[in-house]
């Protein structure tokens, strides 16, 4: 554990931005450096949780999608989508999460160019238990739920503007 700072960092870069006339970028200086901070104390507890499980998050994320699936096994090509991750780094995951047993590389039943990826036993039982220490991390983050509830609607709105996501289309009413 890093020993507390007697002043925030954050707040400080902002009033040397400030101080040197660049007021116009201080406060979305401020948002980036306070989002990359928030994401670096997260993913450390994250890493204190899944360290048991010998899992990172990323390879966390893989077993959890898959099961999240009705069979265990998607397409390579869904995972990639899904992930929002550059290719190279989910086939990096799924090859040591296969080397470890969790998951298996299947022939795709129609397209003989892709892949399915499927959750082994080993694979559901160590996502399950890992998600049992997650949760327990995601249950106490320090933010009442009124603030959680502000923070992610914000990143949302965020995210949606950049490109991130489209709202789905609206369902027709039936006949």
């Amino acid at each position: 554990m890093t020993r507390r700072l007697p002043v925030d960092p954050i707040a400080e870069a902002k009033r040397q931005w400030l101080a040197h006339g660049w007021g116009d970028a201080a406060d979305g200086m401020t948002v980036v450096t306070s989002v990359i901070r928030a994401h670096q104390l997260l993913m450390a507890e994250i890493d204190r949780a899944l360290k048991p499980f010998d899992l990172s998050f990323s390879r966390f994320e893989m077993l959890r999608l898959l099961a999240f699936t009705r069979e265990g096994r998607m397409p390579m090509a869904s995972a990639i989508a899904r992930l929002q991750v550059h290719p190279t780094s989910v086939t990096n995951t799924v090859e040591r999460l296969a080397r470890d047993g969790y998951v298996t590389r299947e022939p795709h039943p129609t397209d003989g160019r892709a892949a399915l990826l499927a959750l082994t036993d080993a694979g559901r039982r160590r996502v399950d238990e890992a998600t049992d220490a997650l949760n327990a991390v995601f249950a106490d983050l320090g933010l009442d739920d009124d603030d959680a509830t502000a923070l992610v609607r914000i990143i949302a709105r965020f995210r949606k503007g950049a490109g991130d996501f489209a709202d789905p289309a609206p369902v027709p009413d039936p006949l």
